[in-house]
């Protein structure tokens, strides 16, 4: 099957075409619910879906700018498909409750969005949309219907199109249809899904046939009644077979597969037409939901102080020269680059914009190609701004400003004084937001509508210019450089000015919540930490992973052999489709899970399919090579810097809902060591050759090491503190094996009698506790049955009844609170903790109990971060910080400074905060970071 690569319209049409916009609504609404997850407002009340809705709906319009838009709904009621085959989409499971809640709450906000709904008894909302798109083509009307649902590309036609919103851009003509179908047309799909079925609807097709026999049939006798007048013609003869016994299963299937379209609906073409919103009522519903954001975006009270606004632009030294004894006189200003590219180890200068007084700010262009004669040149630029941006006490703020240190630093300028990051704010005070760019936060703080970025280089995977994740430039986009001075010089000075207002607000906030000490004590002295190791980066044994590539290329050749003989068939393993297949119809296993669209082969499918079957074993094992080998092996020697030669990896500080840090490009925590094939990929990180070679030491070719520093059972310590459960902080006080000490207290034993096996079940149910996992959960990891697990849970917390004690007390504050603090009082929020939903209460309740540990985790690493960059940055030292990884840290270090670095990272890990427990770290040294 070929995929289709129409794109979505995104120019401007014909004046004289109109454009009628028809919404699977019951589709988008658990797209929306599925994610957004664990979205509720104060109350309790679940609030993804309509917040997803909304978003969704909204983009859509703006996208598409329908002249008619209509919006379709299924009714509860069985439809005229249930009374013809009454297991038509049995096998469903019911919309999760929480999702049933918010389908009211949606469609008023359809109504008072203005947008036309329809819903009717007996009908689905595929056959409304079906109807109106058949009536919007004799209109001659361009129709576009929004759905995932392949059953609506039997509609297509010169004036009716599908677009898929789940696969963004994907447009379905008639011409994209005969690509998808090997030649077939939209008025044979019915034929196709006559013989294949349907598994998200439960339509039976004909047994046996999957998609690909399926065209070929359709494709040599036309149609599904055709095919069965002739089958004697078809050479097997066990095909025949199947076809006469199931003759009338397939045009059963045929029948529930095609659409309605001639159902009797009263509207009129007026009535779609898109009206303007009810201002009022829609205030009411955002401010029912709290949706903050969006009631900015309905009465943005920050616009209305737009016209205040003098932004300038300077492109002279006097001039430059004038605005920096300002920002000296003013002695706190907001700050930002623009460049030309978001990754800034790769960036060039192209402008610099200030802001110390609110609604005021300037622009300074860098003199280049584009901008020539109209700006100030970079050495003379640097000169001037230099002595302003390195004296300590002129105070700095920026968002996102580790960018623009980086980018200052390459550019021989090292910012001082900076004491306010508007984005590590934002993250502080709402750590579940998904977002925290200017844009965002601009518009629910401040009511502001900022310029996008897309609106000046284009839109795509690069769009923004501070990295958030991908790397080089994409095609069709232009950089910052190449945009007229007066749009970039607006922009500029637009992000300077919101910065600056937003740091005065977030401060006040800051202090409301107390979150001040922690901000400007860990978060903000991190920033600069974080700057310095991405500078920093890494060596890659380049070799290596070209040796591994291989090494995996062919075992993934001798895994896809084996796989092949134990399903009897070549097919392609990346196929989902193909692989349910074969799994549950040729071979027949169980099926444990099904998804929207069939049945699941993911992950936790195929392990416990593996303990029945070798198939499921060896498909494990294919994706997880299969995966090292496209996320590192091949990946990695592309993001090597030309000029460094080294990897540098961005840390984000503003991701995760705990404060632990993340990091992209490449993704280091996410490379596994539990398997010897994950461990190998760490052997491929290695230290940077001396400067001298005549300062190599004996020991390596390249006279520096590897060090890795590893918190020792850094959760279980902090949980023993929390608790103050008297046997665990008394096992670690007297610097015992916790988790033979554990085993003891669960299996009545002596530490000499505990083996390898009980101290396994022991160190299994220590960290299970930590993450709130329930006797089912448990069950699964120690594969023994949940009466067992159940068993374990309570004899534990009768030897520790001090942590049962604790945990019980952080999910009642949770509940009373809406949140929880760290040791360090980061806060967490559980939104979802007082929720209707059991399971989503639970999940909340879970998270209660392992977000305050992980978090205060997380807050201890970082002060011994910032104490170690602090020591290292106060010596003559050679060696760097290169890498944090949870409760690891990593030094690339020179070897006559391995014993002083040591000793170094050892003390201030261990002493980072005092505990009524003691830190213990694990040291490892070697010439890469691989550990045996």
């Amino acid at each position: 099957m070929k995929k289709a690569v129409t794109e979505a319209p995104t120019t401007p049409r014909k004046k004289s075409t109109q454009r009628l916009l028809l919404v699977d609504g019951t589709s988008f609404c658990y797209r929306a619910y599925y994610a957004i997850r664990n979205l509720s407002n104060s109350k309790g009340e679940p609030t993804n879906a309509i917040y997803g809705f909304i978003t969704m709906i909204r983009k859509l319009v703006e996208e598409m700018v329908p002249d008619y838009l209509a919006i379709a709904f299924d009714r509860k009621e069985p439809t005229f498909r249930h009374q013809r085959f009454k297991d038509y989409k049995a096998h469903r499971k019911p919309m999760p409750e929480d999702l049933v809640q918010q389908l009211e709450p949606i469609k008023n906000y359809c109504r008072n969005a203005g947008f036309a709904i329809f819903e009717e008894p007996g009908y689905e909302a595929d056959d409304l949309l079906g109807t109106l798109a058949k009536k919007g083509e004799k209109e001659k009307f361009d129709v576009f219907i929004v759905t995932g649902d392949k059953d609506f590309l039997q509609l297509v036609s010169g004036h009716i199109k599908i677009l898929n919103p789940h696969k963004e851009g994907l447009l379905y003509d008639t011409e994209a249809v005969r690509n998808r179908f090997d030649g077939i047309g939209p008025e044979k799909v019915t034929d196709i899904l006559a013989l294949m079925g349907d598994a998200s609807d439960n339509i039976p097709g004909v047994p046996g046939i999957g998609e690909k026999t399926a065209l070929k049939l359709i494709q040599e006798f036309g149609t599904v009644e055709n095919l069965l007048k002739h089958v004697t013609r078809l050479p097997s003869k066990s095909q025949q077979a199947v076809l006469q016994e199931n003759a009338q299963i397939a045009l059963l299937s045929k029948e529930l597969a095609t659409l309605d379209t001639e159902v009797p609906l009263r509207f009129s073409w007026p009535g779609l037409v898109p009206q303007k919103s009810d201002a009022e009522q829609l205030m009411e519903f955002y401010k029912r939901f709290e949706f903050r954001s969006l009631l900015k975006d309905i009465t943005p009270a920050g616009e209305t102080r737009q016209a205040e606004r003098r932004y300038e632009i300077i492109t002279d030294e006097k001039g430059f020269s004038r605005l920096a004894a300002k920002l000296e006189k003013a002695g706190a200003f907001s700050f930002d680059t623009e460049t030309t590219h978001e990754d800034p180890m790769r960036a060039h200068l192209v402008g610099m914009s200030f802001s110390c007084e609110e609604f005021h700010a300037a622009y300074v262009p860098i003199s280049s190609p584009n901008h020539a004669g109209t700006g100030i040149a970079m050495d003379k630029a640097l000169a001037l701004i230099q002595p302003l941006l390195e004296n300590e006490n002129i105070k700095k703020c920026g968002q996102n400003i580790k960018y623009d240190w980086i980018v200052m630093r390459r550019a021989g300028v090292e910012i001082r004084g900076i004491d306010f990051d508007t984005m590590v704010a934002s993250y502080l005070l709402n750590p579940l937001k998904l977002n925290h760019n200017l844009d965002d936060i601009s518009l629910e703080y401040l009511g502001v509508r900022k310029i996008p970025t897309s609106a000046l280089i284009g839109s795509g995977k690069n769009s923004a210019k501070k990295r958030s994740g991908s790397a080089a430039n994409s095609g069709g986009q232009i950089t910052m450089a190449e945009v007229p001075l007066e749009k970039i010089a607006e922009y500029a000075a637009e992000d300077a000015d919101c910065v600056f207002r937003l740091k005065a607000l977030f401060q006040a906030k800051l202090q409301e919540q107390n979150l001040t000490r922690l901000f400007e004590q860990v978060e903000m002295p991190l920033v600069l930490v974080l700057a310095k190791m991405e500078m920093a980066g890494v060596m890659l044994d380049t070799p290596l992973l070209a040796e591994l590539s291989e090494r995996f290329e062919k075992e993934l050749g001798r895994l896809t052999q084996e796989i092949y003989k134990q399903a009897g068939e070549e097919f392609n393993i990346n196929s989902t489709k193909q692989l349910a297949d074969i799994l549950f119809v040729k071979l027949h296993l169980p099926v444990i899970k099904r998804t929207k669209t069939g049945y699941s082969t993911d992950v936790e499918v195929l392990e416990k399919l593996a303990l029945g079957h070798e198939l499921p074993k060896l498909l494990l094992d294919y994706r997880e090579k299969s995966k090292l080998k496209s996320t590192y092996l091949d990946a990695l020697p592309a993001m090597i810097h030309p000029e460094t030669h080294r990897v540098h990896a961005s840390f984000n500080q503003t991701v995760t809902a705990t404060g632990r840090l993340s990091s992209s490009e490449p993704n280091l925590q996410n490379i596994p060591i539990r398997t010897e094939e994950g461990r190998l990929i760490r052997k491929a990180f290695i230290p940077r050759p001396h400067p001298n070679p005549l300062a190599k030491g004996e020991g390596s070719v390249r006279g520096r090491k590897i060090l890795a520093a590893d918190y020792s059972q850094i959760e279980l310590r902090i949980l023993a503190h929390l608790s103050e459960d008297p046997s665990l902080v008394k096992a670690f006080q007297e610097d015992r094996d916790i988790h033979k000490f554990t085993a003891t207290l669960l299996y009545g034993t002596t530490e000499k009698d505990v083996t390898r096996e009980m101290r396994n079940v022991a160190k299994t149910i220590n960290f299970s506790i930590i993450y709130g996992k329930t006797a089912f959960g448990l069950s699964h990891d120690l594969g023994i049955s949940v009466g067992e697990a159940d068993q374990f849970i309570k004899n534990y917390f009768e030897r520790y009844k001090g942590i049962k004690d604790y945990l019980e007390g952080q999910k009642e504050e949770a509940r009373k609170k809406g949140f929880l603090v760290t040791l360090l009082g980061r806060r967490s929020y559980f939104p979802d903790i007082q929720s209707k939903n059991a399971n989503i209460r639970q999940f909340a309740e879970r998270a209660a109990i392992n977000a305050p540990i992980q978090g205060s985790a997380a807050d201890l690493i970082k002060l011994a971060m910032i104490a170690i960059q602090r020591r290292l940055d106060g010596t003559a030292t050679q060696s760097l910080m290169i890498i944090q990884v949870h409760d690891e840290l990593v030094f690339d270090v020179v070897e006559s400074e391995l014993d002083s670095v040591t000793d170094l990272v050892k003390t201030e890990m261990e002493s980072a905060y005092k505990l009524s427990v003691p830190l213990r770290v694990d040291i490892f040294t070697g010439d890469s970071w691989y550990k045996n």
